[in-house]
């Protein structure tokens, strides 16, 4: 409905005719009225005092004198204008609701290679650090090192390196034949602060910004889920059962994870040992995996449900949008 703002002066008695000119229009023109007496503000008096009645419709204004046909011609003018902007207002709403859904509908027909970006930046980015580090562009390194330091301890003797004689030096107590990290830095191997803080140097390379097990974790995901993508386009997937999941994703990664820990809290009489590098990487990885074949599948259907919900109401707001828009043509 549109709105008709009468300004009149409460001295004359001209204001009566355009009330009863308004009315008898309600019914062709449904409009609603608000009345401004001028005489009540010294601004709107000397505003409108010498052009009263005035009435105001939209971006219509009639000053005094004018007929019942101009008053006329000017509320179905409004009415019209008020027409197509809440016609365009509607076509505007339905055109985000389909640019909406739409990006909804890729999402779901895409959703695993835009979850393998993720991953893939996601570990990919730690391995520039090292490189940052190599050319010199220490600043840039330190913020990636900072950024992943929340998620991960960092600490030199558990994570690879790049750009030196070896790719990963172990404590001593890991027990492996390569250059120890306290032998290759000089440092105490049981100074876990000064090993989080460590980047490496030009003599043994630069780490990476994430641990040797954290890698082997996403690059689990990494391939398991391109290895999902090429199995599921062949045969339906099922997810892998719970206890599968369990013994082969949770149970090794705890067991070296846990051992590890108890041994070297001193409270437990077991001799301390030290998961070695690719004991570590391995037992990340099949976590990462297992994590792939028993989620995957299901995040898999929801899409495929939703793809479906959406497409039908795409096709539904589609068609809306064509009615909403043939009539302003």
């Amino acid at each position: 409905m549109i709105q008709v703002t009468l300004y009149y002066l409460d001295q004359t008695g001209d204001a009566d005719d355009v009330r009863s000119a308004l009315n008898s229009l309600q019914e062709q023109i449904p409009h609603e009225l608000l009345e401004i007496d001028v005489s009540a503000d010294a601004a709107l008096r000397e505003r409108y005092g010498d052009r009263v009645p005035v009435v105001e419709v939209g971006s219509y204004t009639l000053n005094s004198p004018f007929s019942e046909v101009e008053l006329q011609v000017a509320l179905g003018a409004a009415r019209d204008s008020a027409s197509r902007t809440e016609a365009a207002g509607a076509v505007t709403s339905e055109a985000w609701g389909i640019r909406l859904n739409r990006g909804v509908r890729f999402f779901t027909r895409h959703w695993l290679a835009a979850f393998s970006l993720i991953v893939f930046l996601y570990a990919g980015l730690p391995f520039l650090a090292p490189t940052l580090m190599k050319v010199g562009a220490t600043g840039p390194a330190r913020v990636i090192y900072t950024l992943y330091s929340p998620f991960c301890h960092q600490f030199a003797f558990r994570s690879f390196f790049l750009y030196g004689p070896q790719v990963v030096y172990p404590r001593e107590l890991a027990g492996t034949d390569l250059v120890s990290y306290g032998e290759a830095t000089g440092k105490d191997e049981q100074d876990v602060i000064a090993a989080r803080r460590y980047v490496g140097d030009e003599t043994v390379g630069y780490k990476t910004a994430l641990c040797e097990r954290d890698i082997g974790i996403y690059v689990g995901i990494l391939i398991a889920g391109l290895v999902y993508g090429i199995i599921r386009n062949r045969r339906s997937v099922k997810p892998l059962p719970l206890k599968f999941w369990f013994l082969l994703g949770i149970v090794p990664i705890a067991l070296d994870g846990g051992t590890q820990l108890i041994s070297q809290l001193g409270f437990f009489p077991f001799p301390p040992r030290e998961s070695p590098p690719l004991l570590r990487t391995a037992t990340g990885f099949l976590f990462g995996a297992m994590n792939v074949w028993m989620a995957y599948p299901h995040v898999d259907q929801a899409m495929i449900d939703t793809n479906k919900t959406t497409s039908t109401k795409l096709a539904v707001a589609e068609q809306r949008a064509k009615h909403i828009s043939e009539p302003s043509k």
